[in-house]
């Protein structure tokens, strides 16, 4: 896997670097500002960018916008993001393209490595993986007419545990249900979203798109 970091604290853009090296993973850039990163990806076509949302030159949504002009000038660069606050613009933001291989983690919260490089190794193959108080807050911020009004709370439960980047099995077991259940669940989910017909997977992901940028 080549990576691209962009992380304007020293100390954790060289840990980061370390440790996905010590992984076996490729860091192909770690670099400090929005400018290098998109000439990092251009010029190194890695597999994932992981980012910093605030950056320089102001420390706001540099980072950020970095991230979505990327994956407009890289179609399928795989994003993963590494933010302190929870903001519902910024994954709003990077879902607008429509595009699955989105992550977005808050650096305090990620007690594990192992936790971490399976997020990584998650978002690089496309998947998503979404820490659950953003998408709790990204939730509890909805208002007004949505088309996800339209699933039942189970559902919605479901489907932020599918945003969190978890298995069906694994659902199950964190809501104490059955497999089957959560299968019908999910497939309710896809009907009342008009998700069109494909594979699993990618439908998934498409719901996930639903639940964070509709």
């Amino acid at each position: 896997m080549r990576i691209v970091i962009a992380e304007d604290d020293a100390l954790l853009r060289e840990g980061l670097a370390h440790l996905l090296r010590a992984e076996g993973m490729e860091v192909t850039s770690a670099v400090d500002n929005p400018a290098a990163l998109l000439e990092a990806v251009q010029a190194d076509r890695p597999d994932i960018a992981v980012v910093d949302v605030r950056m320089p030159p102001t420390h706001r949504d540099e980072g950020l916008r970095a991230a979505v002009e990327a994956r407009r000038r890289v179609p399928g660069l795989a994003v993963l993001v590494l933010s302190a606050h929870v903001e519902e613009s910024y994954a709003t933001d990077l879902l607008a393209g429509g595009q699955g291989g989105v992550g977005y983690l808050l650096k305090e919260r990620v007690g594990r490595v192992a936790d971490f490089l399976d997020s990584l190794r998650r978002v690089a193959a496309g998947g998503t993986a979404i820490d659950p108080e953003v998408v709790s807050q990204l939730l509890t911020r909805r208002q007004g007419d949505d088309v996800l009004d339209r699933l039942t709370v189970r559902e919605r439960e479901v489907l932020a545990l599918m945003a969190e980047g978890h298995s069906n099995s694994a659902i199950a077991n964190l809501l104490v249900v059955s497999d089957s259940t959560v299968h019908k669940h999910i497939g309710g989910i896809f009907a009342k979203l008009d998700l069109p017909d494909s594979d699993a997977g990618h439908r998934r992901v498409l719901a996930v798109l639903a639940f964070l940028g509709a």
